[in-house]
């Protein structure tokens, strides 16, 4: 067999630049060089390992005859070795094949990884050997992931999941004890609000629930209780508030209370909370961080400490991301600066428009000066995010007609990707709630939100107008 570009070396010691990076950031070198190529054993004894300096075509032949030689080695087909052994190791034990020159991170597919020896196991566990030991702690391409949103916003670690409300719900596990306090806000999304409401009282965690602007009753609050965690969005859902993280952190670190911040309206593009003062950055990655409406995801970035909790509680829980999720959410972020600055202006001029319709009754977008949190968006936002919600002059059923009658957008419950998506919250997300819940909670009737893709923003603004001509 012609085996083009198989040079015969000794056991292969990945151990200079490409896995010496791989240790600084505790990333196993399986994307450099899968499990360094090392030496393995089985039934037939160690084997010299060589070195794959590139692949081609004809690394790899077919495993019949007398032996089958591969990029790895010569396995010998013997009587004791059979074919049902051959096809699960031949090929891949002695070393997988060289993909660090490949231009897009590879997925790795693996729920554990190996060691050769019983001292690499214990200088992994002594962390002077830096690797993975099993799928749930952690993965070469969700790692990938992490130090990309780590970067983006200027954290010093960060832990992937498999979804945001697996990252929110871990988070404050981690963080709050038993018997202890949270600090949120009232414009929330529901299920956040439903797990500091209905799980965590279970564990004697008591909340308060403020106005996000009320600095006044967060000094109280944070007089009156032992904090063990603020938790707000900004920008919120669905009525985009807008959250003083400096100021925030000022009363909060005062009384050594972390502050954890959910900035998936904004993204890292428009907003960096942890440059502002906040410890914590949280991320539904579903939404405009993977950007396609195609995986579902988490993301939790910020002091390396309280990380370290989050992760510790996370192993523990599981939520685990699975690796092509990442890989998904990898391809999406290459387009995250392009796709939120297209959307950025699409929604600010929406909402201009829709200030001046008359049969909109009220704009909620924090680019106007009509809302009431646009001096401290002005101030933390580079820009106001692709999401306006606007309540239409008229009951339910005009709201729903409006829904039904535009032509672009998808009814459906999700934001950030690059399809325009439209939603009557009434109806979406607390239809099961009643008028009274919903009126406790402010959730009206005639409320739309409105999670601007990337069409042409006139095609958009045509589609609305028609459908607003029909009510």
């Amino acid at each position: 067999m012609t085996s083009a570009r198989l040079l015969a070396a000794g056991p292969v010691k990945l151990r200079a630049q490409s896995l010496q990076t791989c240790r600084d950031r505790q990333v196993h070198s399986v994307v450099g060089c899968s499990n360094q190529q090392r030496n393995s054993t089985l039934r037939w004894g160690r084997r010299p390992a060589t070195k794959v300096e590139a692949v081609s075509e004809e690394v790899v032949d077919s495993v019949a005859g007398n032996g089958a030689q591969n990029g790895n080695g010569t396995v010998p087909h013997t009587a004791t070795i059979k074919q049902s052994t051959l096809s699960v190791h031949a090929g891949e034990s002695g070393g997988r094949c060289k993909v660090a020159d490949s231009l897009t991170t590879p997925i790795c597919c693996t729920s554990t990884y190996y060691f050769q020896d019983t001292a690499e196991l214990i200088a992994y566990q002594e962390g002077r050997y830096g690797s993975y030991e099993y799928g749930r702690y952690g993965n070469p391409t969700t790692r990938v992931v992490e130090e990309k949103i780590r970067e983006l916003e200027g954290a010093e670690d960060c832990l992937v999941s498999s979804s945001g409300m697996n990252s929110a719900t871990t988070m404050l596990l981690a963080l709050v004890p038993a018997g202890g306090h949270i600090i949120t806000t009232t414009d929330c999304y529901r299920r956040t609000r439903q797990f500091i409401q209905t799980v965590l009282p279970k564990m004697g965690v008591t909340a308060t629930v403020l106005d996000p602007s009320d600095m006044g009753a967060l000094e109280q609050a944070l007089e009156e209780h032992d904090v063990s965690v603020y938790f707000s969005e900004s920008p919120t859902n669905p009525y985009l508030r807008c959250v003083d993280v400096p100021r925030i952190a000022e009363l909060c670190h005062a009384k050594n209370t972390p502050i954890c911040i959910d900035g998936t309206f904004a993204t890292p593009i428009n907003q960096r909370a942890i440059d502002l003062g906040a410890d914590l950055v949280l991320h539904s990655g579903t939404k405009y961080l993977a950007g396609h409406n195609d995986v579902l995801a988490g993301a939790i970035c910020g002091k390396s400490d309280l990380i370290a909790q989050i992760r510790a509680m996370h192993n523990v829980l599981g939520g685990t991301l699975d690796p092509h999720a990442a890989y998904l959410m990898l391809r999406g972020m290459k387009t995250l600066g392009l796709r939120v600055e297209h959307q950025n202006k699409t929604a600010l001029e929406i909402a201009k428009r829709l200030e001046h319709h008359p049969k909109i009754e009220r704009v909620h977008y924090p680019g106007l000066p009509s809302h009431p949190d646009h001096h401290i968006a002005k101030e933390q936002m580079k820009g106001f995010g692709g999401v306006v919600s606007f309540e239409v002059r008229g009951d339910l059923w005009t709201t729903a007609k409006f829904v039904d009658g535009v032509r672009i957008p998808y009814i459906a419950p999700s934001l950030g990707g690059v399809e325009t998506l439209i939603e009557q919250p009434t109806v979406i997300s607390y239809w099961d709630q009643g008028p009274e819940k919903r009126a406790a909670y402010g959730i009206k009737d005639n409320l739309i939100r409105y999670s601007c893709g990337i069409e042409d923003i006139e095609n958009l603004w045509d589609d609305i107008s028609q459908s607003l001509e029909q009510i």
